[in-house]
């Protein structure tokens, strides 16, 4: 059982503590025995905890959690405040037995105070980005993206991506299907592309009634297997081309094309993962044309072959059916 200990500290917020627990414990699913993660929450010193909710927490674990994790979560931080010495040293020991650290929101001022993300690039919520980024030389800070994975270090930007981040790293472990399941019982996207860049301009998005290129993007996924072209994208908005890809841009933090190849790429991923077709047959039901073209884009944007990922999540399910 893969262990994740979340961090919890006097003050924090209840809704960034309870973010790792919901989607790795399943913790109020009523599926919490299905969980492929056991979650502990810990704290430097066990006991009652503040939170600025007007009621308290007791936490039960200390520090001696993180030493015994796979996963450690800093589920969110007081800005300007340093780490202190055991929790500081507890992440160092934790990262040099490969374990993986996790800063959601303002957790990335924890990671970049640990130095463990040192000549890195990191994420945080983008009003905080500047700051960081001033406090922290020796990090890059991203505004515009919703989270930043280097495998031992992941960071994610705030509140809402903090849920995006923890089920990339369901899918990352345990593949599309499950982390797609776990998204639907949650009611969540599986997968919600584009970056925090959206939300700086505009805190709140257009209602989906009046917003054009939502429903341009739920027409491209459902049309992956064919040939689309932009303008004909974007007549599906009532839009020129021009305008569509300003707005797409505006809408998404990326290009219609680039949004388009990772809705292919994560359609080739759940076919492989979940079908034994070849893998020209699942290039052209994703869209991608040919096998070759499949293992480029495949490669390039996961940074493994199709045959590698496949693999892997078969091995996956086949411990799954013998345990």
């Amino acid at each position: 059982m893969h262990r994740v200990a979340v961090l919890a500290f006097d003050g924090i917020s209840p809704f960034h503590l309870s973010v790792p627990g919901l989607v790795f414990g399943r913790i109020g699913t009523g599926r919490e025995q299905d969980a492929p993660y056991r979650v502990e929450t810990c704290a430097e010193q066990p006991g009652t905890l503040s939170t600025p909710a007007g009621f308290d927490i007791a936490v039960r674990h200390g520090l001696e959690a993180v030493d015994r994790a796979d996963t450690v979560v800093v589920p969110s931080w007081t800005r300007r405040r340093a780490l202190p010495e055991p929790i500081r040293a507890a992440l160092h020991r934790a990262h040099d037995r490969d374990a993986r650290i996790v800063g959601l929101c303002l957790g990335a001022w924890a990671v970049a105070d640990s130095g463990l993300a040192d000549g890195r690039e990191i994420t945080t919520h983008w009003s905080a980005a500047a700051e960081l980024q001033r406090a922290y030389p020796a990090v890059t800070v991203r505004a515009d993206t919703l989270w930043t994975d280097h495998g031992d270090v992941i960071t994610s930007a705030g509140v809402a991506a903090a849920l995006d981040c923890c089920l990339h790293i369901v899918r990352a472990d345990h593949g599309s299907r499950t982390a797609t399941e776990l998204a639907r019982a949650l009611v969540l996207a599986p997968h919600r592309s584009g970056s925090q860049a959206q939300y700086i301009p505009v805190a709140v998005p257009e209602p989906i009634d009046d917003d054009p290129i939502e429903h341009a993007m739920v027409w491209a996924r459902t049309h992956l297997d064919d040939a689309i072209d932009l303008d004909t994208w974007a007549r599906t908005a009532l839009m020129s081309r021009r305008t569509f890809t300003r707005r797409f841009r505006e809408r998404t933090g990326s290009s219609p094309q680039q949004w388009l190849l990772h809705q292919r790429v994560d359609r080739a991923r759940l076919l492989l993962e979940s079908t034994d077709a070849t893998m020209d047959r699942i290039a052209a039901e994703a869209g991608l044309g040919t096998g070759v073209n499949l293992r480029h884009h495949f490669r390039r944007t996961l940074g493994v072959s199709p045959a590698v990922h496949r693999a892997t999540f078969r091995a996956g399910r086949e411990v799954g059916r013998a345990g």
